[in-house]
């Protein structure tokens, strides 16, 4: 079992402090600008309907920090990036991510690395990170491009089919694959619906087994992943494979000796949860909005032709800028997470605020990516802003933050990018994509962005 010792007794007293805060956060804000909404339901169908616009509603009214409440949660949003690195970088140890996404995750994806704090989760994090250099990765590109080349020229051409749940099983497959090494003919399916009631389980209102429930499914799809997981444990031991699994298995640790098994079993649900859904909302983001702008199309398709290669490397990355602007516009439009929480695990201030001790604390990610004071016409879509000469990123460090800052930024962004591009590089080179004239896009908020009608798409072969 991996653990870490304190460096200092300050250091071990915080862990203390970490792990003891309250399920339920602190409710005394009133003495915060803002306010609760609806008795009982707060804001809750703001956030659900619209919760960009309920975001920008609350800043306009109260400022950079308001209390509000929903999904029978109270909580304080930090808004603009100044707030992001104070949360983020948190040189005082004052904000703890293992309670505030307990509340959400907790009973699912236990132990996971966004689940951990301080010396624990750096510890973990060390040995995760030799899943996700840059040899590892590499070394994954050959199955991407072979799996998501197969699957897209599978999909139907010629007649309009729902790109979000098509994408989002695709993903689910390759995943599966990747990350478990799991055998595609056999053991794929029963994995992949063991998954999906895990993640249809994180929106559960009633989290206890009772018959019928998501929250029952979900329990049950856990049990039967970790069935499989420690059924191939000694085999990956010994014989490992180019997958996350087999990493995990064969990874040292210093001063550990490494991850137990019941370690490697959680981080690597989690994993699979972190990359999954979320790489799914970009990609869905991406195509609705090549629908909107088909010059895009052209442009990435003209680019990508360059190449005069079947798949695409890590090392064609650097030759494909306009792709690379494309990226980082869409995440910065629709970042998958549209929030950041964590729980104050002590008392501190903020803008000539005080936060007290265990309170909901959430960053508006998305409402950042659009703040006057740091993007030109912050509503435009316009892949050029990060261009050389215009670089409006380079404003604030803390100003584009899809993947996180700090100690917990994702540790698999290089992962999504590289599995983004290899898609769509293998879709644009075959294809022409149109929306559904028909049907207006439309987008759910919570808990990711995602579209709400499944994205109906048309494919015409080049």
């Amino acid at each position: 079992m991996l653990t870490a010792s304190a460096r200092t007794d300050q250091s071990g007293s915080l862990q203390e402090t970490f792990l003891r805060l309250p399920a339920k956060p602190n409710r005394q804000l009133d003495h915060l600008p803002g306010d609760y909404g609806l008795p009982v339901f707060g804001h809750t169908w703001g956030l659900l309907t619209n919760g960009p616009r309920l975001t920008a509603a609350m800043v306009a009214r109260y400022g950079p920090v308001f209390r509000s409440s929903a999904l029978f949660q109270r909580s304080v949003a930090l808004v603009g990036p100044d707030a992001a690195q104070f949360v983020l970088l948190d040189p005082d140890r004052n904000f703890a991510a293992r309670p505030a996404w307990d509340t959400i995750l907790g009973g699912l994806f236990d132990n996971g690395l966004l689940l951990r704090d301080l010396d624990d989760h750096r510890a973990h994090r060390r040995v995760l990170q030799q899943a996700f250099k840059k040899p590892v990765l590499d070394s994954y590109c050959q199955t991407l491009n072979r799996f998501l080349g197969e699957g897209i020229t599978a999909w139907p051409s010629g007649r309009h089919f729902d790109f979000y749940p098509a994408v989002k099983q695709l993903l689910l497959d390759n995943a599966i694959e990747s990350f478990f090494g799991a055998d595609p003919a056999r053991d794929v399916a029963p994995l992949n619906r063991a998954f999906i009631d895990m993640l249809d389980a994180t929106l559960a209102l009633v989290r206890r087994p009772l018959p019928g429930t998501r929250w029952r499914r979900g329990v049950h799809g856990r049990r039967a992943l970790e069935c499989y997981l420690a059924s191939q444990l000694d085999a990956r031991k010994a014989n490992p494979g180019n997958d996350f699994f087999s990493t995990l298995c064969t990874a040292a640790n210093d001063e550990s000796g490494g991850l137990s098994d019941s370690e490697i079993i959680d981080h690597l649900m989690f994993l699979l949860f972190a990359a999954h859904d979320t790489t799914s909302s970009t990609l869905s983001s991406m195509i609705r909005i090549l629908c909107q702008y088909p010059q895009w199309q052209e442009r990435l398709r003209e680019e990508f032709s360059t190449l005069d290669a079947a798949a695409l490397q890590t090392e064609h990355f650097g030759a494909l800028p306009q792709t690379d602007w494309f990226f980082r516009e869409t995440l910065r439009m629709h970042p998958p997470v549209p929030a950041i929480i964590r729980r104050t695990a002590r008392a501190c201030e903020w803008s000539g605020y005080t936060l007290p001790a265990n309170t909901a604390v959430f960053l508006p990610i998305r409402f950042n990516h659009r703040m006057e004071q740091f993007w030109s016409s912050p509503g435009q879509f316009d892949p050029e802003r990060w261009s050389p000469g215009r670089e409006e990123y380079k404003g604030h460090s803390f100003q584009w933050l899809p993947f996180g800052g700090g100690a917990h930024k994702c540790l698999g962004l290089h992962f999504a990018e590289m599995q983004t591009k290899i898609f769509l590089y293998h879709l644009l080179r075959n294809y022409r994509i149109a929306g559904d004239q028909k049907h207006r896009p439309r987008i759910r908020y919570v808990p990711l962005e995602i579209p709400g009608n499944g994205l109906p798409v048309l494919l015409s072969p080049r």
